[in-house]
């Protein structure tokens, strides 16, 4: 059965995930995630994009990528990310073969029902994989993750991060804009909460 052809456009902001192969913890050494932060930002140097938020855990990522006019598509960048990271993984371990399960997966926030609660429910829930993995208790506590890029002005990114849209709309200052962001938090402990 042929492949769903992958939405490519400007202007999108894109759900990205990957597992590793065979969903094995390839990337629960912090050198290793800190690979994949150095590799971000190669990326980020020579295509033109903006890089939303990330969790990077064990055995898979998450990342929320918006693609701007005239720059790379989103194939382009995750065929960069993935690609890179595998050589340098490879290298280091002195191994060969490949380090990812599959080709990334990724849904497109704007093409939701409710693009913008979608993209704050969709920043708590990648921020709470830590915690449901049994990382930390609390999501700003994971150090590979950029949720404190959306709760503290003067936090100091490893990767660029580049505040979304939706969130600037939330208030004319970056306190206003948390104050309503956390509401979304609290609705989301809530219905993790309800399913436990």
């Amino acid at each position: 059965m042929a492949r769903k052809p992958r939405i490519c456009a400007p202007g999108l902001t894109y759900h990205v995930m990957s597992r590793c192969i065979e969903s094995s913890e390839k990337m629960k050494r912090d050198s290793i995630k800190n690979i994949m932060e150095e590799v971000i930002n190669m990326a980020l140097s020579k295509y033109a994009f903006e890089f939303v938020s990330y969790t990077i855990l064990s055995n898979h990522f998450h990342f929320t990528i918006k693609t701007v006019e005239n720059g790379a598509t989103i194939s382009r960048i995750m065929q960069y990310i993935k690609s890179r990271v595998a050589q340098r993984y490879n290298k280091m371990m002195n191994r060969t073969g490949p380090f990812w399960n599959e080709r990334f997966k990724d849904i497109i926030i704007e093409h939701s029902d409710d693009p913008e609660p979608h993209f704050f429910n969709h920043l708590w829930c990648q921020a709470f994989n830590s915690v449901r993995k049994g990382y930390v208790s609390d999501p700003r506590k994971y150090r590979y993750s950029s949720i404190n890029a959306y709760l503290d002005e003067n936090y100091q990114s490893p990767v660029k991060i580049t505040l979304h849209p939706f969130f600037l709309a939330l208030g004319d200052t970056f306190s206003e804009r948390v104050k309503k962001f956390l509401l979304y938090e609290e609705r989301y402990r809530k219905r993790m909460a309800f399913l436990v």
